[in-house]
């Protein structure tokens, strides 16, 4: 039986919904019908994120109470089957910086590593750090990718990027922590575009080697 998902306020205009406590994929997709459900309404945005939703609300047409018990009802649905995602492929040239540590510290050749990495689709379980920025996951288990001790001052634009459980591309140059495993070309966020992030919550992603 899952658990009853957590409610609590965020300020006056603001609910935090909490499925789970962790990265977990069935929680992303109740995290993301919810918001789905909440803007279907017209209430205000919902925010989704790994395994909570962000529900914004406008006090003047609902109060903090009935906006936390319509909340509770919407999140307390059973399961609800979503379209799939877009599938976006991205081409990446494996030359990162950190690609031959983050072999070495998973007991993997780089050639395993790099299989490891493009051979999988990834879910963009939400966008958020910057314009554009997608957590993609979940990495194969077998890849050892803590975060840096000390993020760099610096990675470029493109940079491919992976830590814990997750992988990513950088939108824009930027501090980061992440470890830099290869890049890409592609262009994540551009302001000219309609919509201007090539990714949005809930597409699939392959990653593929140029």
């Amino acid at each position: 039986m899952r658990a009853a998902p957590r409610i609590a306020p965020m300020g006056e205009r603001a609910l935090l919904v909490t499925f789970a406590e962790r990265i977990d994929p069935v929680a992303n997709g109740r995290a993301r019908a919810l918001a789905d459900a909440w803007e279907a309404r017209h209430l205000g945005p919902a925010i989704p994120a790994y395994a909570s939703t962000l529900l914004h609300f406008d006090p003047l047409r609902v109060d903090g109470a009935g906006a936390a018990a319509l909340a509770r009802r919407l999140a307390s649905r059973g399961p609800v089957r979503r379209a799939a995602g877009r599938l976006i492929e991205i081409p990446v040239r494996y030359d990162g910086p950190d690609l031959v540590d983050v072999a070495r510290l998973s007991s993997l050749t780089v050639s395993e590593l790099v299989a490891l990495h493009a051979d999988r689709e990834y879910v963009a379980y939400f966008l958020g750090f910057m314009p554009g920025f997608a957590y993609l996951g979940e990495l194969d288990a077998r890849i050892n990718a803590a975060r840096l001790p000390e993020p760099r001052l610096r990675v470029p634009a493109g940079a491919v990027g992976v830590a814990g459980r997750q992988t990513a591309v950088y939108p824009f140059a930027s501090p980061g922590g992440w470890r830099l495993i290869g890049s890409t070309d592609a262009i994540l966020f551009d302001a000219r575009r309609d919509p201007p992030a090539l990714l949005r919550e809930g597409d699939r992603v392959r990653f593929v080697r140029r």
